[in-house]
């Protein structure tokens, strides 16, 4: 069973007609998905360590359940320095390049 599509779905599809929203939609999008691309990097490098969070949050300075929610929530937006934070404590850096 197909199920319809919400009201906000609806209007997000009508909106894409707009090219100006299109192309903001499409950048934003991406640059979520590279938000939770770095913030699943991250977790699969602490977990290969063998780091828990509450380890990794002491490390970094940061309190734990901030870093249990940043890797257990969807939709999260943490700041560039709570990631190059992390990513220190973890013995990363986090490295800029052009997109391909």
């Amino acid at each position: 069973m197909t199920q319809r599509p919400t009201r906000a779905e609806r209007y997000i599809a009508q909106q894409k007609q707009v090219p100006a929203f299109r192309r903001a939609h499409t950048n934003a999008t991406r640059r979520i998905h590279q938000v939770d691309d770095l913030v699943r990097a991250l977790d699969e490098a602490r977990e290969k360590q063998g780091m828990t969070k509450a380890e990794l949050a002491r490390r970094a300075g940061m309190a734990p359940e901030a870093v249990r929610r940043m890797f257990s929530a969807s939709g999260v937006n943490p700041a560039a320095t709570t990631l190059v934070a992390l990513a220190d404590a973890l013995g990363l850096e986090v490295v800029a390049r052009r997109r391909r």
